[in-house]
């Protein structure tokens, strides 16, 4: 916990009511983002994002697997974070594995969805190499190597960046002589990219006061009564809704912040789409 003096509080309230945050910025602006791609040369795919001092590494794993027996014709993913003992003081013991299963499950939501798989941000059918019996499987790890606020969105850029860095490698597949057969799968050293189209963003909405601001330093997050993370793609659908905080929230609040969300949404994939083609084409050269 950020440990503030009543005038810090003070200033941080003031400067948010009129619009005008600590560091300079707008209720509405993000901190400065960095992006880097390819960070972890032995994963399928990996990226590191920075939101001003937080800063995050993700990395993704494609292995053959089997379809689920209640999902034949999905491929599988799994997200796990993990939260660096040296990234806060808060992280050490119990408070650093609390924090990385809350925000490895609040991740599985806004990505994958429902239980069914409704509302999936990630198109698991694409995984699929044989209905019922092959499938690819994507292991997404997260590591925050240093936080200042906003953890979850930082994350879930990292994921869309790092899945946009992800080859998938081409297979040939030589079915059974029957139903019952096993298929053999034949890897090839060739890739292609994943379709990361409908992957969604996350944007956080913190309440300070009787005002929202997005990309909350770790300071005004010590100040906050509530927040809302709303995960949405570049077609300004919603694939998810996260709520935290002990202050309950009017209805118009939140349709309000959902709004907003899908506003500022697409500036930040705007942004990250021209971080990504700048990390990649570095990556190339």
């Amino acid at each position: 916990m950020v440990g503030l003096s009543v005038g810090e509080k003070q200033f941080i309230h003031g400067g948010i009511a009129h619009d005008l945050r600590s560091d300079g910025r707008g209720r509405r602006d993000f901190r400065p983002i960095f992006v880097e791609t390819g960070v972890i040369p032995q994963a399928s795919g990996s990226a590191r994002v920075r939101f001003g001092a937080t800063d995050v590494i993700v990395s993704v794993k494609a292995e053959i697997g089997t379809p689920s027996p209640l999902q034949p014709d999905k491929g599988k993913v799994s997200i796990f974070v993990d939260c660096s003992p040296t990234a806060a003081p808060v992280f050490e013991g119990r408070g650093g594995e609390e924090l990385s299963a809350e925000l490895s499950v609040t991740l599985q939501r806004c990505f994958l969805g429902g239980k069914n798989g409704t509302g999936a941000g990630i198109d698991l059918s694409s995984l699929i190499v044989v209905e019922g019996k092959t499938c690819w499987d994507l292991y997404i790890d997260g590591l925050v190597v240093s936080s200042d606020g906003n953890l979850l969105d930082a994350l879930a850029a990292a994921v869309k960046v790092a899945l946009s860095n992800t080859g998938i490698p081409k297979v040939d597949v030589v079915l059974g002589a029957s139903p019952d057969d096993q298929p053999v799968i034949d890897v090839s050293d060739e890739e292609s990219q994943f379709d990361t189209s409908g992957v969604p963003v996350v944007v956080t909405l913190t309440k300070v006061g009787r005002h929202y601001i997005v990309d909350a330093t770790s300071e005004e997050e010590s100040q906050m009564s509530s927040a809302v993370s709303i995960s949405v793609n570049r077609h300004g659908h919603i694939c998810g809704l996260s709520k935290r905080g002990v202050a309950g929230l009017d209805p118009s609040v939140i349709l309000d912040m959902i709004s907003v969300a899908k506003v500022v949404s697409q500036q930040l994939i705007s942004v990250l789409d021209s971080e990504i083609a700048t990390a990649n084409a570095n990556e190339e050269d």
